[in-house]
């Protein structure tokens, strides 16, 4: 059967784009759109979640939402890897693993951590232990835990679990929660942080070196009242001195829904971003190739700023080889 060809409003814009099915990937069709059948609405990568906690999320719902990929940093090692061999449907799975935590660090104890999400790392002989068996797990990046109110680790020891990590190819993500954590982070060279610092708002100097140096998973819309406010103006700063900032919901951590959240969407607005660099923080892939499973369309077009994004990604729906029917 000979590829199929159609032009189409494109998620890199608002302009008509050649598209070509070959194989279930959506690719860019090099002789432009002349005279090809024309799909009406907008096609679009779907959303890319970098933080969710597939364990405390209703995985059925999430399936059929626009998000087509997500990232589980924290879970039971053995659910994780399940999620990563044999993910739900429609859904791409990344993983981390366990917590790498201190002894007695968090989230020891939470209601919400079952028992085996948390790996005590207590020497340097058990950090290169640790990412031996994310490798093993599948795992692709490490997630590490920094919470002024438990316990720290040892002497060289997070600085050790960095090294193993970077040894291995896995990006180090890291909770920082507390007066001093973020320096502690950027100390030990982390890749990103799991959200963005709400604690404290951040000295000029040490954001400045955040932002050459890592990403920031947005995670504002967790926060209310002064949190907020110093989250967002953390995020306003970072953004503005070229930091990279990406969606991540906390899905799972209280009432996120299983899908686009539009509260978080707003946030990284208010952040700053806007079109295309909007996109680029939600998006799986804005660009071409794109598997069909992962791509989202709406009678809509595109917006450029965050409110009219939200409102597209909430009308939006899985684009379907049925929706190809409609082609003249």
């Amino acid at each position: 059967m000979p590829p199929l060809r159609f032009a189409v409003r494109a998620w890199s814009g608002t302009a008509a784009s050649a598209v070509e099915l070959r194989d279930g990937v959506l690719v860019p069709y090099a002789a432009g759109a002349g005279t090809l059948p024309r799909l009406s609405g907008t096609l679009s990568a779907g959303l890319h979640d970098r933080h969710v906690h597939l364990g405390l999320v209703d995985r059925d719902r999430l399936s059929a939402s626009v998000v087509v990929a997500v990232d589980d940093l924290g879970w039971v090692p053995a659910a994780a890897a399940g999620w990563r061999s044999r993910p739900p449907a429609g859904l791409a799975v990344r993983i981390a693993g366990p917590f790498l935590a201190p002894p007695g660090g968090y989230p020891l104890g939470r209601s919400w951590a079952p028992a085996g999400a948390v790996q005590e790392v207590r020497d340097v002989a058990d950090a290169e232990a640790a990412v031996a068996g994310l490798v093993a797990l599948g795992a692709t990046t490490a997630k590490v835990t920094l919470h002024a109110a438990f316990p720290d680790y040892g002497a060289g020891v997070l600085e050790a679990l960095v090294r193993a990590a970077r040894t291995a190819g896995l990006p180090v993500v890291a909770h920082v929660e507390g007066p001093g954590r973020a320096e502690r982070a950027l100390a030990a060279e982390v890749d990103a942080l799991a959200h963005v610092p709400w604690t404290e708002r951040l000295p000029d100097a040490i954001l400045e070196r955040f932002a050459r140096s890592t990403t920031w998973i947005s995670t504002l819309g967790l926060h209310a009242g002064p949190a907020r406010g110093r989250a967002l103006a953390n995020a306003r700063r970072f953004v503005a001195a070229g930091g990279r900032l990406e969606y991540g919901t906390d899905m799972g951590n209280g009432p996120t829904p299983p899908g686009v959240n539009r509260r978080e969407v707003l946030a990284l607005g208010r952040a700053g971003l806007a079109g295309a660099a909007l996109l680029d923080a939600l998006l799986l892939a804005p660009r071409v190739p794109l598997a069909l499973t992962a791509a989202v369309w709406s009678e809509r077009p595109m917006p450029e700023d965050a409110k009219g994004v939200a409102d597209w990604f909430a009308a939006a729906r899985r684009f379907r080889p049925e929706h190809l029917e409609e082609l003249p």
